[in-house]
């Protein structure tokens, strides 16, 4: 056993504040280092941290001064290869950063050749995987009680770079971690390719998973509603099909689920960063520690990567995407060059508010 370890984080944004005060919560943690250009923020997140905290502009230079073990950052996803780049040359023993991986797959080999040979262990931000209500449902699907399963699947009404990789995830999660095979998708709007977080308005696909499961993903304007979730942001529906049942949660809505042995059941649970990041924090120690690998490592986030990506290449090119990705691409550049200019079509009224249709 050892530590405290030392963190630095870069981007003092909500998210930046769910690791720093997480971190610091932890005592195998001491936050030491915290960085944004955004002086405002960042003297307003040091002043809450506290202890001795020291704060900077320039992460590199900060990163040198402190010599962080642990190296966080949280920056839009157009940010990725600089930010391990530079925390592979400190050296430091983790690093963790914001889903997705990457926007692109040409990005997601360089972030693996940066991190392969550095040895340095590192973590994606899916911890909507620690939920009471998300944990209940793959509960279920291990213990048989579906049968044999033979679909997953995911929708989110938000658009596909910040919801995707989620949706793919815990899909992968309820599968066993099974290998994918191939993708197939379409696409429809361009509304949201000047977003933060680059997206056509809406994505749907398919994937073939080698244990025979099929995997169904929608993302964006099209998806289906969830109309007993209030928060727009929260309708979000994952599960798993089997041939005595069914399992799924809803991001801001619980758990449900009907099997041949137990009828209809459900719970309740909601996202809460307060609940989903501690256990989260604590699974970076015990990775640290050599108890175990973190369930978010970057290996199997690369994974549900190339899903993603593959989906995106298919609606480009069309036809079946063959899994893993042999070569790289940058197919944000393939979908906005094949996207019509023609308006999304939308699910529900909610949707085209957000939309703008």
């Amino acid at each position: 056993m050892s530590g405290p370890f030392k963190v630095m984080i870069v981007g003092m944004g909500k998210r930046g504040m769910h690791h720093a005060t997480a971190f610091q919560a932890n005592p195998k943690f001491q936050v030491t280092g915290l960085c944004d250009i955004d002086t405002v923020k960042l003297d307003a997140a040091v002043a809450k941290i506290g202890g001795g905290v020291k704060g900077g502009a320039d992460a590199a230079k900060l990163a040198k001064d402190i010599k962080p073990d642990v190296f966080c950052f949280c920056t839009m996803p157009h940010l990725r290869t600089p930010f391990v780049k530079m925390a592979c040359e400190a050296g430091v023993k983790l690093i963790a950063f914001e889903k997705p991986v990457a926007l692109t797959s040409a990005e997601v080999f360089t972030l693996r050749d940066l991190i392969r040979p550095a040895g340095v262990k590192c973590v994606v931000s899916h911890q909507h995987r620690y939920g009471v209500h998300y944990r209940k449902v793959q509960e279920i699907i291990a213990s048989g009680a579906l049968g044999r399963v033979h679909t997953v699947y995911g929708t989110a009404t938000g658009w596909m770079t910040h919801m995707l990789s989620h949706l793919i995830e815990y899909t992968r999660w309820y599968n066993g971690e099974a290998e994918a095979q191939w993708a197939m998708a379409q696409v429809a709007g361009r509304g949201k390719f000047s977003d933060n977080h680059p997206s056509p308005d809406y994505i749907a696909g398919f994937v073939q998973y080698a244990n025979g499961v099929r995997g169904i993903y929608e993302c964006g304007a099209g998806a289906p509603d969830q109309p007993e979730v209030a928060k727009w942001w929260g309708k979000c529906r994952m599960g798993a099909q089997g041939t005595e049942g069914f399992a799924e949660v809803l991001t801001n809505g619980g758990w449900r689920a009907v099997t041949k042995s137990g009828g209809f059941q459900s719970g309740e649970g909601v996202m809460n960063y307060e609940l989903d990041m501690p256990p989260y924090i604590q699974d970076m120690a015990d990775w640290l520690d050599g108890l175990r690998v973190h369930p978010c490592n970057f290996e199997s986030a690369c994974k549900g990567a190339e899903i993603m990506l593959a989906l995106q290449r298919s609606a480009a090119q069309g036809g079946q995407v063959s899994l893993p990705l042999t070569a790289p691409a940058n197919e944000q550049e393939l979908l906005k060059a094949k996207v019509s200019e023609a308006k999304v079509m939308v699910s529900s009224s909610e949707n085209a508010k957000e939309y703008g249709v």
